[in-house]
């Protein structure tokens, strides 16, 4: 595969542990994420395990839902969860919190 195949997997791999990050600190499971972006878990799933990938408009959508500008998104997960607003962290990371609907 040439550069920007591997830069491609990269990036998505990166934003795929990314969402996993955003998704423990906020104690929410891949049912809540979707409803929070108005998907279904069955798409969260798929993105989420490679089968399909994360489009611009869904990274938009991740962006409103976590509070989290897109640039941060795409900076891996420590920098990502450092962004989040302390009313979106679970008491407890991997506890549960509120989704918020976008």
């Amino acid at each position: 595969m040439g550069k920007l195949g591997n830069a491609a997997s990269t990036s998505e791999a990166t934003l795929r542990i990314t969402v996993a990050a955003l998704m423990k600190a906020c104690g929410e499971n891949q049912t809540k994420l979707a409803k929070g972006l108005r998907i279904t878990q069955g798409q969260v799933s798929r993105k989420q395990n490679g089968k399909a990938v994360w489009s611009m408009g869904d990274i938009d959508k991740l962006s409103a839902h976590y509070g989290v500008p897109v640039p941060d998104l795409l900076c891996g997960p420590s920098h990502a969860v450092s962004k989040l607003s302390p009313r979106r962290l679970a008491d407890m990371i991997g506890g549960s919190q509120e989704v918020i609907t976008v």
